[in-house]
This record gives structure tokens, sequence and C-alpha cells, in this order.
């Protein structure tokens, strides 16, 4: 045991360990209130540099963020820590690994299901599957790298439902519309023709420089990603690796890009051409809508109303995949029920080869 008394009355623990090369090193750690605090602490911090899972769920969750947090966009690591610290280590916090059972599991999903806000509103079916995964691959962590037997969140069974929302788009009549209705804002109206008429995500969008445009070609490059965590602007790398890519534009949209960088004076070639937010370009959403009388979509639905209007006319699904930054199996697959039925043609060419 390396537990002492600090001068100033708490406790602190000064362990000695084998790091991952295999060479001695000392870990020190202070501001323990009680002696049995830090002694909690050495244990479960030496079993995690041995690789045992005779640890607490808590000091597993340390080890868990340790090995992802490089390997996960800020803003997706953000949002998975809420969710541990918030929803899952409240419960599972002083369990040891080893001994959380199925039905600490079905426990657990049974609480969440219970709880509602002061209004009285329960979580929805989409957030506590959401909740739930995030258990499960805890565990299927702790299965993969750290030799746990099983994974009790995938025995006790998922809860919610997956994520269903109804796929909305406007009509090229309903984005002029609207689009008719912010061009009172320069700003706003340019990100959003680079939406429609691209098909871009939000944050490729928010991301965009000068620099990203060859006029000559006539194409964008989309290789970053725009978001705001905190009070901080970052700039990550796209969604997934076929997000990268370029984008031809259209004539008359090369033109109008040109006309609204040549009105940012002073604009250099790495700054951003769109410097908003998020919640700003949702707040246009609801107001050109309003004024445009055409129904209120979400701003990626956007994003889906390019790929219907490709569709419409006339191009596959792989050249649509390859615009918009997708798989073509994703697009067949997403938006099977706008393209044009070829069931009867089948038919007919059946009906002809029987002859």
């Amino acid at each position: 045991m390396a537990v002492y008394k600090d001068k100033n009355g708490t406790w602190y623990v000064s362990a000695r360990y084998d790091n991952w090369q295999g060479e001695h090193a000392r870990k020190v750690k202070r501001g323990f209130k009680t002696k049995k605090d830090a002694m909690e602490w050495e244990r479960d911090f030496l079993l995690e540099k041995a690789g045992s899972l005779d640890m607490t769920f808590e000091a597993f969750v340390e080890l868990y963020k340790t090995n992802l947090k490089e390997r996960l966009k800020q803003s997706t690591w953000q949002t998975k820590i809420s969710i541990i610290d918030n929803k899952i280590l409240p419960y599972f916090r002083k369990k040891r690994m080893t001994d959380i059972k199925v039905s600490d599991v079905v426990a657990w999903q049974n609480k969440l299901l219970n709880m509602a806000d002061e209004n009285g509103t329960r979580y929805s079916l989409v957030y506590l599957k959401t909740v739930h995964n995030q258990l499960s691959a805890i565990f299927n962590h702790a299965v993969r790298f750290y030799d746990l037997p099983t994974n009790p969140a995938a025995k006790a069974g998922n809860m919610g439902k997956e994520k269903t929302r109804e796929m909305l788009y406007w009509t090229k009549d309903e984005y002029i519309k609207f689009s008719e209705e912010i061009m009172d804002k320069p700003v706003s109206f340019y990100a959003f023709e680079m939406l429609y008429w691209c098909g871009l995500r939000l944050g490729e969008m928010l991301a965009l420089t000068p620099a990203d445009f060859n006029f000559e070609k006539g194409i964008v490059r989309i290789n970053k990603s725009y978001q705001r965590i905190g009070s901080e602007d970052v700039i990550t790398d796209p969604k997934t690796e076929k997000s990268n890519r370029n984008v031809q534009m259209p004539s008359f949209l090369m033109d109008e890009i040109k006309e609204y960088l040549d009105s940012l004076y002073g604009i250099e070639e790495n700054q951003r051409m769109f410097p908003v937010t998020k919640s700003y370009m949702h707040n246009e959403m609801s107001r050109g809508s309003k004024a445009a009388g055409v129904k209120r979509i979400r701003i990626h639905d956007i994003r889906h109303s390019h790929v219907s209007l490709l569709i419409e006319m006339g191009f596959g699904a792989v050249a649509i995949a390859d615009r918009v930054g997708h798989e073509s199996i994703d697009i067949t697959f997403r938006y099977a029920h706008l393209f044009p039925t070829t069931q009867q043609a089948i038919a007919e060419q059946l009906n002809l080869e029987r002859i």
C-alpha cells in the first residue's frame, strides 16, 4: 500500500507500476478526502495497469475513455461522454465489472423506462435505445480487449427503437419560394444555395473557405466539417472517408459564389466564408419557411431534397452517391421509393423472351 496523508489533511497515492513498454513508472494522485477513497483508487489503478477486470465500472470507464478519445470526432465524443456520465455511471459506478449481471442491466433499463421530467414526459424510445447502445459498447470493449466473458447488456436485450424519422424534402418550386424569402440576408441565401444545389451536409458547408473553390474547373472541394463545441469553433475531418470529394457545381451557382466572395472584403483564402453557426441556420430555416408558406423541414432534409431532384432528373444511384459522399448501396436503400419502378419493364421483356 502506498497511501499517505498530505500536509493539508487530504490523502494521496504514490503507486508504482510497469508501463506498456515494460518500464518502471510512478503515478501520484492527490486530493482524496479519506484514506478509503485513496485506497480504492490505488486498487483500481493497479488493476487497470494489469489489465484485470476485477475493478469498478467507473475505473473501467476511465480506461475506455482513454482508449477511445483520440479515435472519435470531438462532437461525437462529447455526446458519448454526456450519456455515460449522466445516464450510466450513476447506476453502475461502484459495481465491479466482473460482478455486473444481466439482472443489473434489466433493473437499470426499468429505471430509465420509468423516468420522467418535471412535466411528466418520459424519454423517447429512440433516446433510450441510444443510451443502451452506449452501455453495450462499453461491455463490448471489455469483451474484445480485456477478456470479459460475456456482454450482459447484449444478453439483456435492447430497449427503445431505432431512429425512424420521416424523410421529408422540398420540391424545386418549394425551395425557390424559400430562397426568395431569405435573399435579404446574403450569407443565408448563398449558404442555402450551396446546401440545396450541391447536396452538402450542414457542417461541410459551414467549413467552406475561398480556397475550396476552383472556378476554372467549376468544382468545390469537400474535405472538412465545422462544429461549434462549447464556445469554440472546431474544424474536423468529414463524416466518412467517402465524404472527401469534389462536387461539380452548376455555372449559375459558380457565378453566385463569385459574387458573394467579391462582397466579402479582405477575406483570406482559408477563412470560413459562412461565419455563422448551426443555430443561426436553423433560425433562418424557420424564418424563410414561414415567410414562403412552405412546410418546415429539417436542414438535413435539404440534402434529401437535392437527392430527390437528381433522381427525378434521371440520374442513377452511383452518380448520386459520388456527388453527396455516400455509398451507392445507401442511396439505393434509403431512396428506393423515389426511383422509378422497373418491374413492369422487366415483365414485358420476359414476355418477349418467352415468345
